[in-house]
This record gives structure tokens, C-alpha cells and sequence, in this order.
């Protein structure tokens, strides 16, 4: 005879395979959505990295580890790479405190800065194509912003090569970078502002904490953890920085704004060398997570307090 704790437990039993069976039927989709358009490319990148191929015709001759040989003393792609370092860099120290710095600003607002969230968002709002374009436009020798200010204040006309030039290039791009995805991160510490816990501000009131103190004593360091993963996507996106730079500078001029991605697309869908574009592209891969990880793993943040 089955004793009433044996009944709890064959019902538990069936309950938990319920679960496992919804559990299952929900996330297949995604799985398959994974493993079709993210795990199946970057197999087969690998795998067409180990051919010479033009990516059009049927043909391709496999070569083994020789583009593999090639790209490790490609000096072209060792430049891209450091340049999007270089981008790196300078996306970490610009945006994410300009970003901090905003939030800050906002939160101490309160509500009658909420248009301000609003202004502030647009540019992140904006396509980087559409961007690209406008400050193309804005920063053209001749009729551009730059170069207008110049000639009115000289007194006569002045031409300020700004996306012509080596290095100007560069950090000219790199300004736009900032300009369109610092508001990205303002909302990002927004919202690591919003998760504090309100009895924390009472508490630093009550203990005579002036607004300021409790903010750079307290909100700031709680605010850790969004920090760290803040850095770890503006890290990995300036590895994989592409649509800006193509429509801006397309890699020029002489390759000064040259990165892994304009570099992979040239030899992919210009010059249609498939195989070694593929094998430049599985190189980023291997260098955006090596580098991902080792962030996360020397980065370490107070996330308990």
C-alpha cells in the first residue's frame, strides 16, 4: 500500500518533468536560432580559413595551416589590431566616464532634467551610416564646421583636413565613436543608479552625508559591477568596430583608420579572397575573446556589500 509521503513524492517526480519538458520546449527555439546563426558561422570560418577559395566558385583548394602562416606575419592585420586598441583605449577612457558622468548629473536632477535624457539619447538613436554621413559632411574641408570657424576667424579661408590626414583620422573617428555611444552608457548608469536601494541614501543622510558625499562615497563604488560590464562591452564592441569607420573612412587615408573588420571585408568582398579573409576574421574572433576573458579575469570588482 502506497504511504501518503510516497504519493508527495511521485507527484514532485512528475512535476519536475513537466518542467524539464517546458523547459525544453521553450528554449529549442533559441538553441537552434544559436546554433544556425552563431555556432554554424564560426565553425565554418574556421573551416574555410583552411582553404584558398574566391567565395564565389565551386572550386577551393585547401591549404591547410598556410593562411594561418600568412596571418601571423601579416603586418597589415598586427597594424589594424593595434589601432583598434588604440580605439579601445580611448572608448573606455571617454565614454564610460562622460557616460558616469551624465547619469551622475541626471540623477541628482531628478525629474526636471528628464528632456535632457531624451537630447542626450538621440545620437545613440541615430544609425551608424547616418552618422557616418552627417560628420563627413560636417567635417569636409571645404564648407565643414571646422573648417567655416577657421576661415571666420582668420579672416580668410582656412581648409582643416580633418579625416584626410594621419593621425587626425583616427581620433577624429574616434570622437564620433565617443559622441554617438556615450549616451549608451548614461542610461546603462542610469539604471545602475536606479537598482540602488533608496534606504541606503536615508541611511547616508541620517549619518550627516551631505548629496555629494554619499554619491562619490557610496552610489559610485556601489555601482562596481555595472562599471566592469560596462568596460567589457565597450571593450569587445572596439574590436569589432566596422559600419562607422567603412563610411567614414573606408581604412584610409593609407591605412591610418585600417581595423581587423574594414581589413577582413576588403579581402573578403573586394579583393575576394574568401579563404584568407575567412582566416583573418576567425584571428578576430580568437583575439576579441582572449582578450574578453582576460579582462574579466584581471578586472575584479566588489560586487557584495
Amino acid at each position: 500500500m502506497a504511504t501518503k509521503n510516497d504519493n508527495f513524492s511521485s507527484l514532485a517526480n512528475i512535476r519536475k518533468k513537466r518542467i524539464r519538458l517546458a523547459a525544453t520546449v521553450f528554449l529549442l527555439p533559441t538553441f537552434l536560432l544559436i546554433a544556425v546563426y552563431f555556432i554554424y558561422p564560426v565553425i565554418d570560418t574556421f573551416v574555410i580559413s583552411t582553404y584558398k577559395w574566391n567565395g564565389i566558385s565551386a572550386d577551393r583548394t585547401f591549404v591547410g595551416i598556410q593562411n594561418w602562416v600568412t596571418l601571423l606575419h601579416d603586418k597589415l592585420f598586427w597594424s589594424a589590431f593595434g589601432r583598434n586598441v588604440i580605439i579601445m583605449v580611448f572608448s573606455i577612457i571617454l565614454q564610460i566616464p562622460l557616460g558616469l558622468f551624465l547619469a551622475t548629473f541626471l540623477e541628482q536632477g531628478g525629474k526636471k532634467y528628464n528632456f535632457l535624457k531624451v537630447i542626450w539619447f538621440l545620437p545613440y538613436l541615430m544609425s551608424s551610416v547616418a552618422i557616418a554621413f552627417l560628420f563627413t559632411y560636417a567635417l569636409a574641408t571645404n564648407g565643414g564646421i571646422f573648417s567655416s570657424l577657421a576661415s571666420l576667424f582668420a579672416g580668410k579661408k582656412v581648409t582643416v583636413d580633418l579625416l584626410g590626414r594621419s593621425p587626425h583620422a583616427l581620433f577624429t573617428v574616434i570622437g564620433v565613436m565617443a559622441w554617438q555611444y556615450t549616451p549608451f552608457y548614461m542610461v546603462y548608469f542610469l539604471a545602475g543608479y536606479g537598482n540602488i536601494d533608496p534606504a541606503v541614501y536615508e541611511a547616508a543622510i541620517l549619518d550627516g552625508a551631505t548629496r555629494r558625499q554619499y554619491t562619490r562615497y557610496i552610489a559610485i563604488p556601489l555601482l562596481g559591477p555595472i562599471f566592469k560590464t560596462a568596460c567589457t562591452m565597450s571593450l569587445i564592441g572596439s574590436l569589432k568596430y566596422f559600419d562607422l569607420i567603412w563610411n567614414m573612412t573606408q581604412g584610409g587615408p593609407v591605412n591610418s583608420t585600417e581595423l581587423m573588420a574594414t581589413y577582413m571585408y576588403k579581402l573578403s568582398f573586394q579583393q575576394f579572397n574568401m579563404g584568407y579573409g575567412s582566416c583573418v576574421a576567425a584571428g578576430m574572433f580568437i583575439l576579441i575573446t582572449v582578450i574578453a576573458l582576460l579582462f574579466q579575469k584581471v578586472f575584479v570588482v566588489k560586487e557584495d556589500y
